[in-house]
């Protein structure tokens, strides 16, 4: 990577800025994590030690600016799926009341029921009998059927 320097004698490179940019927000993250904040603080850092004499590359600028712009829409897509997915277990979710479902009980034993209602929300659970039970220890669903008939055959169709 190349050196970028400012008005003062001691040079300063990526790295370093890099270590100024990003000074007081690593002590919060994992150091790892590089999020669109750190990426602009670089970017200003960069263009704040840059030598005057030599200014930046338009044409890198405008790629960094790129790159900025396409971590903010990942961020937004990825937030947007976030959402989506909720939006879907809450929707399976609703459409199991009135299953008989199997499941993994908070003992580790396999039980079955009828599922009688659902609590929809960042994690749906669906309430059988007097167990809330979470969506995701649901191992089976069945068609409940009414007392006194028989579930309709799919055999010959």
């Amino acid at each position: 990577m190349t050196s970028i320097t400012s008005g003062a004698s001691t040079p300063v490179t990526a790295t370093t800025a890099t270590t100024a940019a990003t000074t007081g927000t690593t002590s919060a993250s994992s150091g790892s994590k590089l999020d669109k904040d750190t990426f602009l603080q670089l970017l200003v850092a960069q263009m704040r030690y840059q030598d005057p004499s030599k200014p930046a590359d338009t044409s890198a600028f405008l790629s960094q600016t790129a790159q900025f712009t396409e971590v903010e829409k990942m961020e937004e897509l990825v937030k947007q799926q976030g959402q989506l997915l909720a939006a879907q277990l809450s929707l399976s979710a609703s459409g199991l009341v009135g299953k008989t479902v199997s499941y993994t009980g908070p003992d580790g034993t396999e039980a079955v029921g009828v599922v009688t209602s659902a609590s929809l929300g960042s994690s749906p659970t669906l309430k059988v009998g007097n167990t809330d039970v979470p969506l995701s220890s649901v191992k089976e669903v069945t068609s409940a059927g009414r007392p006194g008939t028989e579930p309709a055959s799919t055999e010959g169709n």
